[in-house]
């Protein structure tokens, strides 16, 4: 019985061959987070849309005067990216929580997976056309594929309180996250060596066109390695399934309005959400932006900018099992205000990185890999004990609103920060408010007492 390793038993038993199915999903899609969110699309599209401004690729980014026209708004070629991040969060809101409504309702959540799984990858992959100017080309790509990725891991998600119970999710969820940057370093690994070999010095186009079939290459991982979820995982359809009635999609939107007049019975649940919306804000803004920041602001090359990311991910294999372990033993909610104290001093130290040095910026990579997969990890398992049964779907669907590569307050932040500045200092030094913010308000949350209030039974540890 489920019993026997303290799952209860309203939630059915999961082999290992079905918890590493799903552990597989965070390999397949984390590619998209390392190799093209962290690493190669910030430095991409800004200097495609340096091209499509009228600058030199050779020319920084802060140097270059002329500005690009998207729908007739004028925009500096180095707000360009930011923003277009800071637009696919926008329209996730209006998005993820309907297919979250939809994953509970559908009794076939896999090939909801499996769909938007793959149009995330074959947009990714479409970056093989994104050539000379066409920088407009790469922003619509771009949303697609983040949009259509985090509905994704929002179904993904919704599988886990079925496949573990309330003492085992942490460990779960750490196992989950620690492999997915294991596979995302290991591609980027690959991409190193194709960086290292195929780049000539001072051929900035060269260089430019590497950059673009690694991000292809993203796609391609994604697309292949989904297929092992697909193939071990087992449908797990909640209550809602089993009464839908009529075209699901719309019964989701109806399930949506309902979910959202109905969150007020749960306010502690929804405190807990807007802590991790601020905070985890911060985190996916210094993901995304990072290899902009040490390309444009601290003149250091890109492959300084690759290798200081593989570290970044190989440790945070070991840092989200680590912090998995510290969880088990003094509780996920004080792992997590551990970690954001350590993100709150990374953040003041790249304020003070000296341009063209790259060991601080790898030392800076290091303390980033320790904390950052533990973060993510435990704050997806603690969010996971303050659903509501059968809701899943619709409640990770507003969690995925500032997930793995989706953030829009801190890339608007940053953005604007820079269009008036000029300073990618400045715009970095800001994000200091968001782990402020989110740490102080997940230090309110009664924990145990939201717990209970959702229906659910407390872990021993919280």
């Amino acid at each position: 019985m489920a019993a026997t390793t303290g799952t209860p038993t309203d939630v059915p038993a999961a082999g290992r061959r079905e918890r590493t199915g799903w552990y597989f999903y965070d390999w397949a899609n984390s590619a998209f987070a390392t190799t093209v969110l962290t690493v190669f699309l910030g430095p991409f599209l800004t200097s495609v849309t340096k091209i499509a401004a009228g600058c030199q690729l050779s020319t920084d980014v802060d140097e270059c005067a002329g500005r690009v026209h998207p729908l007739g708004i004028s925009v500096a070629a180095g707000s360009f990216y930011p923003y277009v991040v800071s637009l696919s969060v926008f329209l996730t809101v209006f998005v993820l929580p309907v297919m979250g409504a939809v994953a509970d309702r559908t009794p076939r959540k896999k090939l909801l997976l499996a769909v938007t799984a793959f149009i995330a990858s074959a947009a990714t992959m479409s970056f093989a056309f994104v050539t000379g100017d066409r920088y407009l080309l790469g922003g619509i790509l771009f949303l697609i594929a983040n949009i259509s990725g985090g509905a994704s891991i929002v179904v993904y998600n919704s599988f886990l309180p079925q496949l573990a119970g309330p003492d085992e999710r942490d460990k779960v969820s750490s196992r989950g996250w620690a492999l997915g940057y294991l596979g995302g370093g290991l591609l980027l690994a690959f991409n190193l060596v194709a960086v290292t070999i195929l780049s000539i010095d001072g051929d900035d186009q060269r260089t430019l066109d590497i950059a673009r079939w690694c991000i292809v290459s993203a796609g391609v991982w994604w697309a292949v390695f989904t297929l092992i979820p697909l193939a071990w995982l087992r449908e797990h359809p909640g209550a809602a399934a089993s009464t839908a009635r009529g075209n699901i999609l719309l019964d989701g939107f109806r399930q949506l309005g309902h979910t959202i007049k109905g969150i007020r019975a749960y306010p502690l649940t929804l405190f807990f959400l807007l802590a991790y919306l601020i905070y985890n804000d911060g985190i996916q803004t210094v993901i995304a932006l990072a290899s902009q920041y040490g390309t444009e602001e601290l003149d250091l090359e890109q492959s300084t900018l690759i290798i200081t990311i593989l570290l970044v991910q190989f440790l945070a294999f070991g840092g989200a099992l680590l912090l998995g372990a510290m969880a088990a033993r003094i509780g996920a909610r004080k792992t997590v205000l551990f970690s954001l104290v350590l993100w709150l001093a990374v953040v003041i130290a790249a304020y003070w990185l000296p341009a063209g040095e790259p060991l601080p910026f790898m030392l800076l990579g290091v303390a980033i890999g320790l904390v950052l997969g533990g973060s993510q990890a435990l704050s997806r398992s603690l969010f996971s004990q303050l659903i509501p049964k059968g809701r899943e779907g619709e409640y990770y669907g507003f969690y995925e609103i500032s997930d793995k590569g989706t953030s829009w307050l801190g890339p608007l932040l940053f953005g604007l920060v820079f269009q008036l500045t000029n300073s990618y200092r400045v715009g970095i030094f800001s994000l200091v408010i968001f782990f402020l913010v989110g740490g102080i308000l997940l230090a309110l949350v009664p924990l145990r007492r939201a717990i209970q209030a959702a229906g659910n039974t407390p872990p021993r540890l919280i």
